[in-house]
């Protein structure tokens, strides 16, 4: 009989874990919260948008459970009101996934209103968030924060996005060895060009999917199942950085 028991390493079971995911309701934040209430894990989400909400709901529930509210963490008091909302219906956190992002342009071609929007948004509750997430995990569990491969493509017109992402890598790394010896593991995960009609208003849901069959355009589930990955690690492992990338990533 073959002997296997050195062929894996262990990984942690995710049922029963508690999450909150940040700009959960479309795209990558929607994907993982479906995956995550797939394996078990109670999911409590957030959007702007009532619509989005609602659709992101019933299709969690779908797989599991979950809740959540419309809350603009670009608000000073953003952060704080989603996360007592999380408190009341998870009654604790395992896991926080920290995506809420808005897209914004070339720094040119925007207007001062929208530089401090984007940035409250993207960067400032970020941080907030984590800060938010290591009061409530204290002495275990993870926080994923998504970035974005424009960190390092950093093209003209990615100017305020790229800088911010780029902002939130070197806080990833700094983060994780505050809070590793803490028991907090803490993970960056960088996509590549992936499917959301939010994120390329310039290009059809049409032409996504086209590209997607492609191979030069991700879906959002492929980063979901990279979160997926990095959160079944032993406990003794930490995913630093996982960049996810299209197999043909056409040139910008």
């Amino acid at each position: 009989m073959t002997n296997n028991s050195d062929a894996h390493t262990a990984q942690p079971d995710l049922k029963g874990k508690r999450a909150i995911i940040t700009g959960g309701t479309t795209g990558i934040g929607r994907a993982i919260a479906v995956l995550l209430a797939s394996y078990g894990v109670k999911v409590f989400i957030c959007g702007r948008t009532p619509e989005h909400l609602k659709d992101a709901l019933a299709r969690i529930r779908q797989s599991g459970e979950g809740d959540g509210l419309n809350v603009d963490l670009g608000e000073p008091d953003g952060v704080t009101t989603f996360f007592k909302a999380a408190d009341k219906y998870l009654g604790g956190l395992d896991i926080a996934v920290i995506n809420a992002a808005i897209p914004i342009g070339a720094l040119s071609e925007s207007k001062a209103d929208e530089l401090r929007y984007a940035i409250a948004t993207d960067f400032t509750a970020y941080l907030t968030s984590a800060h938010a997430a290591s009061e409530r995990l204290k002495d275990e569990g993870d926080i994923v924060l998504i970035g974005s491969m424009s960190a390092h493509t950093l093209e003209g017109g990615t100017t305020v996005y790229a800088g911010m992402k780029a902002g939130i890598a070197g806080f990833a790394e700094a983060l994780r060895k505050e809070l590793g010896p803490k028991g907090v593991r803490v993970a960056l995960v960088e996509p590549g060009k992936t499917s959301a009609d939010f994120h390329y208003p310039d290009i059809s849901t049409e032409e996504q999917h086209g590209m997607v069959k492609e191979e030069t355009m991700l879906r959002a589930q492929d980063i979901a199942v990279g979160v997926h990955y990095l959160l079944t690690q032993p406990r003794r492992a930490v995913v630093q950085q996982l960049a996810i990338a299209p197999r043909d990533q056409p040139k910008e």
